[in-house]
């Protein structure tokens, strides 16, 4: 019966010396604890990961309305103080938006189709 070679136990023992320390610090309480808290954390809690990414995304999409309406706002404002300002302009705002017109003319609204016949 021939025993077995140093380097055929290393390759034996260093394993299991591996598997064992691995096994141990699995099975120690604080690192339990610290996974249960991070499960819990991520999955279960009212604050729970994917609730803040959905807010998140919610977040990101309300600061772009507020970009939006900021530049809406400013866009209203620099048209109200044209109004306000020149009557030339004002009298075109009129006539376009409000059909306005002098006594002396006739208006005539001609509604061109958003696609012509045979224009896909």
């Amino acid at each position: 019966m021939a025993l077995a070679s140093p380097a055929l136990l290393h390759l034996i023992f260093v394993p299991m010396k591996m598997l064992r320390f691995i096994r141990k610090v699995l099975l120690n309480k604080y690192v339990l604890a610290l996974a249960a808290f991070c499960t819990w954390v991520l999955f279960f809690d009212k604050n729970d990961f994917f609730t803040q990414r959905q807010r998140h995304t919610e977040l990101r999409m309300l600061n772009q309305k507020i970009t939006y309406y900021k530049e809406q706002i400013a866009a209203a404002q620099k048209e109200l103080r044209a109004l306000e300002n020149d009557p030339s302009t004002l009298e075109k705002y009129a006539r376009e938006k409000y059909y306005m017109k002098r006594d002396n003319e006739d208006i005539y609204i001609i509604e061109t189709p958003e696609n012509p016949p045979g224009k896909p």
